[in-house]
């Protein structure tokens, strides 16, 4: 779904994205997924971050903030929520790639490993997409969508891509290709 669901010509104001899975069976290591931001420069929107937003973290302006921040997938509802207000983000920015990483620790895993994982992107009470993580579930960080500034608004586009490193995920989640 592209374009804006708060009305004519509003565009993506706030958005949010949420990611929920559910904890390891009894006797296996904890899993623990993250949200990860970058947000791109209208002269390299493809290139290096200026900055990424993850756990412990956020913005330098404070629009990209991760509010939630589970490491075991344990409680109700949505474990991990950020929060991107695109209205406040500065002009220079064009572009902000939202992505989640599947934590490696001692274990090796895969979103196919992980029980029950799901995300959703909402502006408000409406939900532009919710689904699991099948189409990358080979992958140990994955793309799931990002917001592009198209004149005045802000437009949201899905962008599903696995990566395998996770280590150098944020470096290149912008990249034109999935790695």
């Amino acid at each position: 779904m592209s374009g804006s669901v708060s009305g004519i010509g509003k565009g993506i104001r706030k958005a949010e994205v949420s990611l929920k899975w559910d904890p390891s069976p009894m006797g296996q290591p904890d899993v623990d997924l993250d949200l990860v931001a970058a947000a791109y420069r209208h002269t390299d929107p493809h290139g290096e971050p200026v900055y990424v937003v993850h756990f412990d973290s956020r913005s330098p302006d404070g629009t990209i903030t991760l509010h939630r921040d589970s490491r075991d997938g344990k409680g109700f509802g949505w474990d991990e929520v950020m929060t991107l207000e695109l209205d406040r983000l500065a002009g220079e920015f064009d572009r902000v790639v939202v992505g989640a990483v599947v934590q490696q620790g001692t274990v090796g895993r895969t979103f196919a490993q992980v029980p029950q994982a799901r995300y959703r992107v909402a502006e408000g009470y409406a939900t532009l997409t919710e689904e699991d993580f099948a189409e990358v579930g080979g992958a140990r960080a994955a793309t799931l969508c990002e917001f592009v500034r198209a004149g005045s608004r802000w437009e949201f586009r899905p962008a599903v891509r696995g990566f395998q490193d996770p280590e150098g995920f944020p470096r290149i989640m912008g990249a034109a290709a999935g790695g």
